[in-house]
């Protein structure tokens, strides 16, 4: 269609997306004295983030500092270099120290120009005792916040009464009542006081403060294409919104911080062959950045990487299929993959990369997988209970583990072996497969996790699908340690920059600790906006210089 003088408009920075990495880049590019608009292509602000936990990695934070724990960056960086997968460092090294280095900056510049503020949980570095590892310190989550005003979140799958660190104060999913009970009267004031927490808290915190810096905010408004000046240079973007078409010329430059692509069915099967079970994200996170920016030429990396794990079903109707939840940390639980057979550690920190494995063809090693136990564990959870109840058909159940076998279509005497196999070890207290008699689960900070081990005897037996749920894809557009999208040629483009999980995540389904989503988005958000600073100021713009 053609546009008329009114389907233009001009800014000096677009951010595609309104997350935490979009909301980060936004609010350090405002404060620098840049006009910047925030296109948000659904009718709620904050995107997978806002229902997030608000865990957030920060190594070498002042908060740390304050409590007299010693930390820096170097140490971070080594624990970056020993966790990651072997032959990562020679891609990401680079952009492991400028996260490094631009962590704690970004945590002190929000902290000073937002009504935020961040508290240390009592959680260590799960991969201790890895070169670099922190017994604590690095954790940290945001207090509950009043927004100025009320803010089109996107809708929470699960109550936003409590903050992050409460919930590893209690044990909400085995005690629901006992834990209401303990905070009720916090969370009566809480509500009356219209606070929110975790990861509601932390977008609308970021909201508030990108408003008062200037920003503008655009829902419903669908980027549909970049706009290029020469093969290495994006000049804006075109979007529709309210049934028109409109081109936005910005001056600086854009920046893609507009989520995974796990909605985008063509393309997770393309790099996650096999089966899922949910999807545990909004269902506007169709790869709309990825896509544009391999149409201008960026060059795609780590596109078969996730942030994966076991899942429960959503009630019908909810902008998502599934919930990203642990309640696989049961001492009565095993994982049997589609041979009947345990194939991992169940505590393992990482379980998305067993769940992932892949065979010499690239195809799904262990899927379709299961977790087996026997009628104690409905017993002992309360809420995996409601859940059975809400969802018939979801949880099998047979009399005997020759039943199951036959349900679940596994060789016949594979789950009857697998699960007396475990249960002598159980008997020993060692498990010589795995060595899960080894974990504790998230660590001892987290009272919501079961560890240990315990028979499976009682009937009936269930077992619970558990193949992957995404909570989201973490591959898109390889940037430089600046932010800058490269081409495939090798070269920056000019103007495009990207962070998040729509960039080619320097840190990948392998994480090294349960903030390493929003504690790397906000930070790579952060680098983004203070390349454009230069970038204006390169371009002769005169910008506020922040002490952060």
């Amino acid at each position: 269609m053609s546009m008329q003088e009114s389907d233009h408009r001009q800014c000096d920075v677009l951010v595609i997306g309104s997350g935490s990495a979009a909301l980060s880049a936004a609010l350090r590019a405002a404060v620098g004295g840049l006009q910047v608009l925030v296109l948000e292509k659904s009718a709620f602000l904050g995107g997978t983030s806002a229902i997030s936990g608000g865990a957030t990695w920060i190594p070498a934070n002042h908060h740390a500092q304050q409590h007299g724990l010693a930390d820096s960056c170097d140490e971070a960086l080594a624990y970056l270099r020993a966790a990651a997968p072997e032959g990562w460092q020679a891609s990401e090294d680079l952009l492991w120290q400028r996260m490094s280095e631009q962590a704690a900056v970004m945590l002190r510049f929000i902290e000073q120009h937002s009504a935020l503020r961040f508290a240390l949980t009592a959680e260590s570095d799960p991969l201790w005792p890895l070169p670099g590892a922190k017994q604590q310190g690095r954790m940290l989550a945001p207090l509950p916040l009043k927004p100025y005003r009320r803010w089109p979140l996107r809708v929470t799958p699960l109550p936003r009464f409590f903050t992050y660190h409460e919930l590893l104060a209690c044990d909400l999913w085995h005690q629901p009542v006992r834990s209401w009970l303990r905070f009720l009267p916090r969370l009566v004031m809480r509500q009356i006081r219209g606070e929110l927490t975790k990861g509601a808290a932390l977008i609308a915190g970021l909201l508030d403060a990108c408003e008062r810096a200037g920003c503008e905010f655009v829902t419903e408004a669908e980027v549909e294409t970049l706009v290029v000046q020469h093969q290495h240079q994006v000049k804006g973007a075109r979007y529709r919104h309210q049934g028109r078409e409109i081109e936005v010329q910005a001056q600086q430059g854009v920046v893609i911080a507009s989520g995974g692509f796990e909605w985008d069915s063509t393309r997770r099967a393309q790099h996650f062959p096999g089966p899922h079970d949910f999807i545990a994200s909004p269902k506007e996170n169709t790869g709309d950045g990825q896509r544009m920016a391999q149409a201008v030429g960026a060059q795609l990396a780590h596109m078969d990487q996730a942030n994966m794990g076991g899942g429960i079903p959503a009630a019908q109707n909810m902008p998502w299929s599934g919930l990203s939840i642990y309640f696989h940390y049961e001492p009565n639980a095993i994982l049997v993959n589609r041979a009947g057979r345990r194939f991992t550690n169940e505590f393992a920190f990482n379980l998305g990369e067993a769940l992932d494995a892949r065979d010499e063809r690239g195809e799904a090693q262990h899927l379709p997988a299961w977790l087996i136990s026997d009628a104690r564990l409905l017993k002992q959870a309360p809420l995996l209970r409601y859940y059975c109840w809400r969802t018939p058909g979801w949880v099998r159940q047979g009399k005997t583990l020759a039943d199951l076998e036959q349900q679940l279509a596994l060789p016949c005497g594979s789950l009857q072996h697998s699960v007396k196999r475990y249960n002598a070890q159980c008997a020993t207290g060692v498990d010589s497969d795995f060595a899960r008699h080894h974990s504790r689960a998230h660590a001892n900070a987290d009272r919501r996790f079961k560890g240990g081990m315990q028979v499976i005897e009682s009937a009936p037996f269930i077992a619970i699908p558990f193949n992957r749920t995404f909570l989201t894809t973490k591959g898109g557009p390889r940037t430089d340690a600046s932010g800058n999208v490269l081409h495939r040629d090798g070269q920056p483009i000019a103007g495009l920059y990207c962070a998040g999980v729509a960039m080619a995540n320097p840190i990948g389904t392998r994480a090294v600790s349960a903030g390493t989503t929003l504690g790397p988005n906000l930070t790579w958000g952060f680098i983004c906006g203070s390349s454009l600073l230069m970038r204006a100021q390169a371009n002769g713009r005169e910008v506020v210089r922040c002490r952060a």
